[in-house]
């Protein structure tokens, strides 16, 4: 079993900027790819952007130059967002993709809320 523990989330104004971050702990062999969600209200979940073990990264054109996801020590990975836009107002979800125990395996996270507003 795998927990993803995300944090970084809350009110912004726009323009402002935050960082993301999530730490993903328990039976990991191998980290697949991870990245991060989002789900405005009346919406379904997008990709916004994801990092994979090898390769080049990916954005949601929404985010493009806007955004970066980085990975961190410890199967950690951040999301740093700059000049934010109300209509970046969302819960952010981190995935991830392994190979644990049980082979191939995508866990999510619980979701942490992103508002921007003045």
């Amino acid at each position: 079993q795998v927990q993803l523990v995300e944090s970084g989330g809350g009110l912004v104004q726009p323009g402002g900027s935050l960082r993301l971050s999530c730490a993903a702990s328990g039976t990991i062999f191998n980290i697949n790819r991870m990245a991060w969600y989002r789900q405005a209200p009346g919406k379904e979940r997008e990709l916004v952007a994801a990092i994979p073990g090898g390769g080049s990264t990916k954005y949601a054109d929404s985010v493009k130059g806007r955004a970066t996801i980085s990975k961190g020590n410890a199967n950690t990975v951040y999301l740093q967002m700059n000049s934010l836009k109300p209509e970046d107002t969302a819960v952010y979800y981190c995935n991830v993709l392994i190979i644990g125990q049980y082979g191939l395996e995508e866990y999510w996270g619980q979701g942490t809320q992103v508002t921007v507003s003045s």
